[in-house]
């Protein structure tokens, strides 16, 4: 039994040619191109294909097409370990790996605070429908009314802020 299995896979890769072995290491970097570029399956899915097609054309039977898969998936497993093991604590881990953080405390915003505006007058300069602008102590500033058209010239106080959001009402 051993021999016969051994000759078959002596067979199976003496029967392997040059556009199967094309097929073989273009479907491989597909596959790699998708892991390390995502473009939405497109590089992967074409890898497969090509590995299957390459399967298909070089195995002469369905035993010897499992055998092939079965080599191909243990070798693309040990490939994956290595590269998530590089990818942990390798050389790639310094490539992929954000080892700083861009925090408030170091002085980093996506948004600036107007927290300190809260409760103060100003003057609508702009329609607010409910957006517009309005002008608190010389300084021009995006607002958003509650929900009601202010006409401009009207007395506004700042009543709320939500990041860059300035939330204003007409003073009766």
């Amino acid at each position: 039994m051993n021999t016969v299995v051994y000759a078959g896979l002596t067979d199976l890769f003496a029967d392997i040619g040059t556009l199967q072995i094309v097929l073989f290491l273009l479907g491989l970097a597909l596959l790699f191109v998708e892991i390390f570029i995502p473009g939405f399956g497109i590089a992967g899915g074409s890898g497969i294909l090509l590995l299957i097609v390459g399967i298909l054309m070089t195995a002469q039977t369905p035993l010897q097409a499992v055998v092939m898969i079965l080599i191909l998936l243990l070798l693309l497993s040990l490939l994956l370990f290595a590269i998530l093991h590089s990818a942990k604590k390798g050389k790639l881990s310094k490539k992929l790996i954000l080892k700083s953080a861009s925090k408030r405390e170091d002085g980093y915003s996506s948004t600036s605070d107007h927290s300190a505006l809260l409760g103060k007058d100003g003057i609508a300069l702009s329609l607010l429908r409910p957006a517009g602008i309005g002008e608190f102590d010389g300084q021009r500033l995006d607002v958003v009314s509650e929900g009601r058209f202010i006409e401009p010239g009207t007395k506004i106080r700042i009543v709320e802020t939500a990041g860059s959001r300035i939330v204003v009402k007409p003073i009766e």
